[in-house]
């Protein structure tokens, strides 16, 4: 399979407590209904790599968005980006040398719409203490050095995009690098 064929589908919002609740092999199953090879899963929150030549990004999320609504009976917002914004997003990252990086207080908001970003720059103009807040061609870069939880930066994020974001710790990212090579 050629790299420009592959897909990585991240789903917003599923298996966080006993709520919206997919079973990665049910998502598998779906995604494998549609045609698509290669599929593969990340832990329990939602991520696939897959390929699906010929199918666009947006097109892919609407599909996986109506299937898993239709056929599990569950709601949730899902982004696909390709192989090459995967890869793109890590490049860009400006915190990915930095020699104490902690992966688990770094987290990547990939946005559903680039053009969203306009909506990001009040953010950048602010002092976030000890956290630090960039922004790349389709990603948000938080780093969180107390921790996620300590921060505000995440709920600074979705607020100012709502459902249009979904997050992904360096370590999930890196995680899904690997899938997408091998």
């Amino acid at each position: 399979m050629q790299l420009k064929e592959k897909q990585i589908a991240l789903l917003r919002g599923i298996n966080v407590g006993k709520a919206k609740r997919v079973a990665m092999a049910d998502l598998r199953k779906l995604l494998e209904g549609f045609g698509w090879s290669e599929v593969k899963t990340l832990l329990n929150s939602g991520n696939a790599v897959y390929s699906a030549p010929g199918v666009d990004p947006a097109t892919a999320g609407a599909m996986i968005e109506k299937g898993i609504a239709e056929e599990l009976g569950v709601t949730a917002r899902v982004v696909v980006i390709t192989a090459e914004e995967l890869e793109k997003a890590a490049e860009e990252n400006p915190y990915r040398d930095e020699p104490a990086l902690d992966p688990s207080r770094l987290l990547l908001g990939v946005l559903v719409d680039p053009a969203d970003k306009k909506k990001l720059e009040p953010m950048l103009a602010e002092d976030w203490g000890p956290d630090h807040f960039a922004v790349g061609t389709r990603v948000a870069y938080l780093w969180c050095e107390g921790g996620i939880l300590e921060s505000r930066l995440p709920a600074a994020l979705g607020k100012a995009l709502r459902d249009g974001v979904t997050s992904r710790n360096w370590a999930t990212w890196q995680k899904l690098q690997a899938m997408v090579q091998s």
